[in-house]
């Protein structure tokens, strides 16, 4: 076996280990990516199906509120949407197979709180209440009826929209009742959950993102930006897929180059050899 023969084995035997090597980091990066998204499912939808259960909870106290109150046109309307709105969620919730589908649960939640609020006005003999964004604190809660200053822990002094409840234990001095969520080993605000939690708080907030109400709350850019990470960790998963293949493509173009030189070099061999046999 000449030198030739023994380069071209070379060269093929790299080819062949590039393109192993390039097929298991493509493997690795979709099991990562498989991996995360069904951690991101699991987690959104569990918050998702939490507030599903909550909001189930309040329908029945609101059936015990409305017993024996005639329903007028607008009461059964408001009634009506409330009820939709809870076999809509669970409608949407079982439907869910991606993390950014379960904003639309808690965007439809997000509506029908806010009709459970217009029947237990109605009921009440209370003007309708403003159309507000949820409570900060705990979009469960229901519409914010106030902003109030709150700073905090380790951030600045802001407006925050907040539920009734809420507001008066803040104007208080005493702590808010903050919706947790599961970290890990421990419970965190859910503001600090990370990307996971993304889709569940822009379905609650992405109506009000252009809001007066809430354009200056600091850890709203959160909800809006920061905690909207999913998505954009999934495009810098896709751009580095891209560099990938990119590297892989240029590795493969230069072993191409080398075979090309290599054919070029033997073929001025035998063309060599050629032009001596026909002298």
């Amino acid at each position: 076996m000449n030198g030739f023969e023994i380069l071209i084995l070379l060269m093929v035997a790299f080819t062949v280990w590039g393109l192993v090597q390039s097929s298991r980091r493509k493997r690795a990066i979709e099991a990562q990516q498989t991996a995360e998204l069904e951690a991101a499912l699991t987690t959104s939808r569990r918050a998702a199906d939490e507030d599903v259960t909550k909001f189930g909870e309040e329908l029945q106290r609101l059936d015990s509120q409305v017993a024996g109150h005639p329903l007028d046109h607008a009461m059964r309307q408001d009634y009506e949407r409330a009820l939709d709105a809870y076999e809509d969620a669970k409608t949407s919730l079982n439907a869910v197979t991606r993390p950014d589908e379960i904003k639309h649960v808690t965007e439809i939640l997000e509506d029908g709180r806010y009709a459970i609020a217009c029947v237990n006005a109605r009921v009440a003999g209370d003007p309708l209440p403003q159309k507000r964004p949820p409570c900060f604190f705990n979009p469960a809660h229901g519409p914010s009826t106030q902003n109030v200053r709150w700073t905090p822990p380790g951030g600045a002094e802001r407006d925050i929209p907040a539920c009734a409840a809420d507001a008066e234990r803040v104007l208080a001095g005493a702590d808010p009742y903050i919706r947790t969520v599961q970290v890990g080993a421990q419970r965190v605000p859910y503001w600090q959950g990370g990307p996971a939690y993304a889709p569940w708080a822009q379905g609650y907030y992405t109506g009000w993102q252009g809001s007066n109400l809430i354009r200056d709350i600091a850890i709203g850019s959160m909800i809006f930006h920061g905690m909207s990470g999913l998505p954009y960790m999934m495009d810098g998963m896709g751009d580095g897929l891209g560099e990938l293949g990119a590297g892989v493509g240029d590795m493969f173009g230069g072993i191409g180059d080398g075979f090309e030189e290599i054919g070029g070099g033997i073929g001025d061999m035998f063309g060599g050899l050629g032009d001596m046999f026909g002298d």
